[in-house]
């Protein structure tokens, strides 16, 4: 019977695979250094080692989960397929007209996004279909020879259909599709109709034109990936994260790709959340930091929130409005432009930046010693102490001390700075980011961050985590084991999971409650298939009923976990509740006395794996392996800091810093007066001083 499951998760810089065994409760991890050119080479090479060293049959493999920043970053660098746009005939600018709302009302120079369909690639039908679903203009099929004669002719790989409420009346969007496939059978389609089914043609559009850039893309490499594997004689199914924190298999991703764009973060918040119910945790703020940026999320409870849409590449990280709008489901986080890899420099004004430019893998930090020139968060870390030469990245990498001060000495002299004054002050500055982003996300939640321990995950992740939680004036740190490839085991705990979303516009006072119940149930059925595709039991799955409500002359909706079905004339009151309770939570007040409508209807279905990672072997070497020294602020200067093995710690054991506490994937540095020890989950427990600022 087979034992192991493998996760894969790809990264900017670094590509992380954890082997499970469950059996003996084992993690078997390696990195490697993501190659760009093809992000399967360095997946296969990690699998290949870990296999190989561990003498483990490949048939052994009962599980491959996947997670990759791919996807985004094709979008990011607009690097994705030739794509083209068919709409309603009067609609071919919708991408660039957008809300006609400015980012910043005071900046003349705001960018706004640039779209990823160029307007000579944006086609017109003749077709109108109304608000109703009634049809005004019957779709003109004979003109949509000449539009394929022009996809072919400027060579477009991929098209995104997107006609005018068609989440009402799906006919006209599928007619054309079935015709242009036809016509031409290499091309990949995406209909709005089956990618984001919900109301206002901006959003709906944007959506469909990003999952047809990366059709192609993902398609071929998922292809691949699998034939690769399977050449390998891992004949595992290969199963996909979502950005919702779900799974699911790959023919649901070669349809809607879209849902993939974050699920790397996704799968780092999971992990948080599952070490925050191990230790009985309420309020975690989970910060995941790899090589290129950083990811913080709230987690209030067992699991994170989900949120319904967001923006993808933002002109501006943090500015509403600046990027371009995505309806998925998604786990609720907010991403930095801060990593190991990201590059210090001096601005016109002779400032000290980082970020959000970052070295990735190619050529990487200076001390990788692949060609960096320029130096990164990672080659401060190097000097002020906090990382070690030896056994770095579990050996992947020889580090290049040299050449990294080196390098460090130059940004130095230019800043009128010792080397030691500027290693700190980068690793300062990108910790001030990174706090300045936490306490606005946390504020907007109406949540104190004193009040979260902080979970930090990634390679880079537990480096800054002790300075991070001393600005938050957070007080204990709990860093899990493996913290270094915790998406890639985050990927392992994940439910396969389904979201599906179905226009609905009725008054909750004159709803046609049997339409209503028949419509969640069609979605529910619908989910139910794609979780029998995944390869899990859909008895076993949990359903959640949910709506898209607001009150009549709202403009925007909220979306609302509703009571469980089925609903008749009697759940009125029921829907009505949890509104109110919804409504309350969102906004602290209860909603005017005004009816209340419903835009759009939703079903999530999740079905759980059977994986537990509660075992733990402990190392029977000695925890401490020595002494080094480290800089810290608290002593204005490098100071003598115990060094230990994070593996030979045993439970209960409690030190004291100033400490590293090393393994083979990250590092934790704990500051002087910080109190540690090892939980009786195996996770490493820092509490901070009690006069922490």
């Amino acid at each position: 019977m087979s034992r192991y499951a493998l996760g894969i998760d790809i990264g900017g810089t670094f590509t992380d695979v954890v082997l499970y065994d469950r059996e003996q409760g084992r993690r078997l991890t390696r990195k490697a250094l993501t190659t760009p050119g093809d992000p399967a080479e360095a997946v296969l090479d990690a699998v290949d080692q870990v296999l190989r060293d561990e003498a483990i049959p490949s048939g052994e493999v009962e599980r491959v989960v996947h997670a990759t920043t791919l996807f985004t970053n094709a979008l990011i660098e607009h690097k994705g397929a030739r794509t083209a746009l068919l709409t309603t005939d009067g609609f071919r600018d919708s991408l660039e007209i957008g809300r006609e709302r400015k980012y910043d009302l005071y900046d003349l120079a705001a960018k706004k996004p640039r779209p990823l369909v160029a307007r000579d690639l944006r086609f017109e039908a003749q077709e109108r279909i109304l608000a109703d679903g009634r049809i005004l203009t019957p779709l003109n099929s004979d003109a949509l020879a000449d539009i394929a004669a022009a996809l072919q002719a400027a060579d477009v790989t991929s098209l995104a259909i997107v006609f005018l409420h068609s989440y009402r009346n799906d006919t006209h969007e599928r007619a054309a599709g079935a015709r242009i496939e036809e016509l031409l059978p290499d091309l990949a389609i995406s209909l709005s109709s089956d990618v984001a089914p919900e109301i206002r043609e901006f959003e709906r559009a944007s959506t469909t034109v990003a999952n047809a850039y990366i059709k192609p893309l993902a398609r071929d490499y998922l292809d691949a990936l699998s034939a690769r594997l399977g050449q390998r004689e891992i004949t595992a199914p290969l199963l996909l994260m979502l950005s919702s924190g779900g799974l699911t298999h790959v023919g649901e991703v070669h349809r809607s790709p879209v849902q993939m764009l974050e699920s790397g973060p996704a799968a780092g918040a999971l992990a948080a959340a599952d070490i925050g119910r191990a230790e009985g945790l309420d309020h975690v703020l989970a910060f995941d930091m790899g090589g290129t940026t950083a990811k913080l999320c709230l987690i209030d409870g067992e699991e994170p929130a989900i949120a319904y849409r967001f923006e993808a590449a933002r002109e501006r990280r943090f500015a509403e409005g600046s990027g371009l709008p995505i309806r998925i489901s998604t786990v609720e986080l907010i991403e930095i432009g801060a990593g190991g890899g990201s590059i210090a420099r001096l601005d016109a004004l002779g400032l000290l930046k980082a970020g959000p430019d970052s070295a990735g893998a190619v050529p990487g930090p200076v001390a990788y010693g692949r060609g960096g020139t320029e130096p990164t968060i990672t080659d401060a870390d190097f000097a002020l102490g906090f990382l070690s030469p030896i056994g770095f990245a579990g050996g992947a990498i020889d580090v290049d001390i040299p050449a990294s001060q080196a390098a460090l000495d130059d940004l130095a002299q230019q800043a009128g700075l010792s080397s030691e004054k500027l290693a700190w002050g980068i690793h300062d500055l990108v910790n001030e980011n990174m706090a300045s982003a936490a306490r606005v996300h946390v504020a907007e939640k109406g949540r104190d961050p004193r009040n979260y321990t902080l979970v930090p995950t990634g390679g880079a992740g537990p480096v800054h985590a002790y300075y991070l939680a001393r600005k938050l004036g957070i007080k204990r740190i709990v860093c899990p084991r493996n913290a270094g490839v915790a998406s890639a085991l985050g990927l392992l705990l994940a439910p396969a999971r389904v979201d599906r979303t179905a226009a609905f516009a009725a008054a909750i006072d004159d709803l046609d409650w049997a339409e209503l119940e028949t419509t969640y149930q069609d979605l529910e059925s619908a989910a139910r298939q794609v979780i029998v595709d995944t390869g899990m039991d859909s008895a076993t799955a949990r359903v959640q009923r949910l709506a898209d409500m607001r009150n009549v002359g709202q403009g925007f909706e909220l979306v609302v976990n509703l009571p469980t079905g089925p609903y008749s004339g009697d759940s009125h009151d029921g829907l009505l509740a949890a509104y109110a309770q919804a409504y309350q939570a969102r906004f602290t007040r209860p909603p005017p006395n005004v009816p209340v409508t419903l835009a759009a209807i939703r079903v999530r279905l999740t079905a759980p794996v059977d994986t537990s990672m509660d075992n733990f072997d402990q190392d029977g070497a000695s925890a401490l392996k020595g002494q080094r020294e480290v800089y810290f602020p608290e002593t204005d200067g490098v100071a003598d800091a115990a060094i230990y093995n994070r593996a030979a710690m045993k439970i209960g054991d409690v030190h004291t810093g100033p400490a590293v506490v090393e393994e083979a994937e990250s590092t934790m540095v704990i500051g002087p007066g910080g109190k540690f020890h090892i939980s009786a989950n195996g996770n490493l427990i820092i509490d901070l001083p009690k006069d922490t600022a």
